[in-house]
């Protein structure tokens, strides 16, 4: 009776409804479409000031200065240790529109991807904000680094998922992505030193240090100095992710004078050159980075997971020889090595062979380690094989993506043409309203035209079924 009780209770735990789910992590939706909306209505308000609708620029002010603002901040994607939802008003009324709740199970995951987005840099330091989709079955969420909001939300739950789901930015951040500020003490401990005295560290880098590894690697490290490198190893990559660059590269250098062969570590100095080399826009250090991969590659031979991640920086390099050759070492080491198989789909369809697309996605679904993964890899190797098959099909598709490159630099235009209007305004607001009326019409026009693209854009985005030609 006992134990029929506490199956009882797990039950009802288990099918609590989602409004009484405790919350383990919480992070508000990327505000990009509310930004939109409310830049939108505000042009319109003063439209309708310029009319002397007064009343109704009023009200238009107020639903976009009052509510999109609390709309956006209610809007959240919540974790509670076995769903992520998205509540708020608006998802209410997508659900009610839809008839589908906007929730995915931890089981039902079947990618996380991260994008990082550099904003600030000022001397050693870059500021990077962070995008994270976790999508599966047909819903996706997405939302943007916010503190420590987002970090809770990283923490809470990107360990949850399997590695096979996780690129390699979200890798990155589930173990390296902490409170900046929790730095400093492992800074101190570690004795490096600041960002102005480390001016000139990248350069230092990798000329003049070949005879120093060569020597290091013939003496043996005791157990401090291996504890050391680990935390060394730890705290660069935490400065990466936090930013400061030139701190991170000092602390790599450290580590890899006393773990020279540790392939992982390779792996990451040779992304942190990645990441310096796009701050700085220096071809000299993405050529390092390259070097770095294979010599990972090397060092890492047996490692069937350190393979893929390396296939897989090269292939976002678009070096895809290497790619290749690297992701197939990872299936000799490793035959059901899950996202070498991936990337090999990614590499051909890069190369235009859509039969070794079908062909390494379905060997993908049949090494899928859950049914999220095998799903996603049967979708798409069902989607191409119907493009292989279809001429018909094959054509819309392709008449599809026309549009929708079309599309995009229709949009990005049509802003660009927006912000000259709005200077066009501004101009003739102090030299003659004729100017102004001008600029207030290529304004309204392109405003209007950027909506309609932007919604034709979503349109174009979904893959068209078969028979709907």
């Amino acid at each position: 009776m006992q134990a029929s009780e506490a199956v009882a209770r797990a039950a009802a735990e288990r099918v609590l409804p989602p409004s009484k789910r405790p919350r383990l992590a919480s992070v508000r939706v990327s505000p990009g479409n509310y930004l939109a909306v409310f830049c939108t209505l505000t042009f319109a308000a003063t439209l309708l000031l310029r009319s002397e609708l007064d009343v109704a620029a009023f009200w238009v002010l107020v639903f976009a200065w009052l509510v999109i603002p609390v709309l956006a901040f209610t809007d959240r994607v919540v974790f509670d240790g076995q769903f992520i939802s998205r509540r708020g008003f608006v998802p209410l009324l997508m659900r009610l529109m839809g008839g589908r709740a906007l929730e995915l199970s931890i089981d039902e995951i079947e990618r996380i991807e991260t994008m990082a987005v550099r904003t600030l840099r000022r001397g050693g330091r870059v500021r990077y904000r962070y995008r994270s989709e976790i999508s599966g079955k047909g819903i996706s969420f997405i939302f943007a680094s916010s503190g420590k909001s987002y970090r809770n939300m990283v923490a809470t739950l990107f360990p949850l998922v399997s590695d096979d789901k996780l690129d390699a930015r979200s890798c990155e951040l589930r173990d390296y992505l902490i409170d900046p500020k929790s730095l400093n003490p492992k800074i101190k401990l570690l004795q490096l030193a600041s960002t102005e005295v480390l001016e000139g560290a990248t350069s230092d880098l990798q000329p003049g240090a070949k005879r120093g590894v060569r020597h290091l690697r013939a003496e043996e490290h005791g157990e401090v100095d291996l504890e050391r490198a680990k935390l060394l190893r730890r705290a660069a990559n935490e400065l990466r992710a936090a930013g400061r660059l030139r701190q991170a590269a000092e602390a790599f250098r450290r580590a890899l004078l006393m773990t020279p062969q540790d392939g992982w570590l390779i792996y990451e100095f040779a992304r942190f050159l990645r990441s310096q080399a796009s701050a700085m826009a220096d071809a000299r250090l993405l050529a390092r980075a390259r070097a770095a991969l294979r010599l990972a590659a090397r060092r890492g031979a047996d490692d069937a997971v350190l393979l893929s991640r390396i296939g897989e920086s090269f292939f976002e390099y678009g070096d895809l020889s290497q790619a290749t050759q690297t992701f197939r070492r990872a299936m000799g080491v490793n035959p059901r090595a899950f996202r070498a198989e991936m990337g090999l789909a990614d590499v051909a369809l890069r190369n235009g062979k859509l039969a070794h697309v079908i062909h390494h996605y379905n060997g993908a679904t049949r090494i899928a380690t859950d049914e999220a993964l095998a799903r996603f890899a049967r979708r798409e190797a069902d989607y191409y094989a119907l493009l292989n098959d279809d001429d018909d099909y094959l054509a819309t598709e392709l008449r599809r993506y026309g549009w929708l490159q079309q599309a995009q630099r229709a949009r990005r235009i049509s802003a660009r043409l927006t912000f000259a209007s709005l200077l066009l305004v501004l101009v003739g607001v102090s030299l003659d309203d004729s100017i102004a009326t001008l600029g207030w019409s290529f304004a309204s026009v392109s405003i209007a035209t950027w909506i309609l693209i932007a919604l034709a854009g979503k349109l174009l985005a979904q893959r068209r079924r078969a028979g709907n030609n």
